[in-house]
């Protein structure tokens, strides 16, 4: 498997502007932000997209979720935040290194509800 960009950041291979980090994930600012808070939450393995992830993987996906509030409360976002998920290409994805798009601090209209 070829080394994603994320990979890179997480061996410290290149620079990331790094909010959180623990054992099983890292936190960095996007360097193309779509709001005035957005965050990427990456685990350290590499799956390369949420179809990808196999039962194994369970407790590092809940993981995610709990390091996105942990983050989010660290930044005292309020509980006003989305995390999004893109899976595939066609879904918007371009680093084949699942991630969560956490994303605050103007209303996120373009949302369905």
């Amino acid at each position: 498997m070829t080394e994603s960009l994320f990979d890179k950041i997480i061996n410290k291979d290149i620079p990331a502007d790094i909010i959180y980090e623990d054992e099983k994930s890292i936190v960095i600012k996007d360097i193309n932000p779509q709001a005035p808070i957005h965050l990427l939450i990456i685990p350290k393995k590499n799956i390369p997209m949420l179809s990808s992830a196999c039962e194994e993987d369970r407790e590092l996906l809940g993981h995610l979720m709990i390091v996105a509030g942990k983050v989010s409360k660290m930044l005292e976002l309020d509980d006003t935040f989305n995390i999004v998920i893109n899976n595939g290409a066609n879904a918007g994805q371009t680093v084949f290194h699942l991630h969560l798009h956490l994303l605050s601090g103007k209303a996120l209209s373009w949302l369905p509800a």
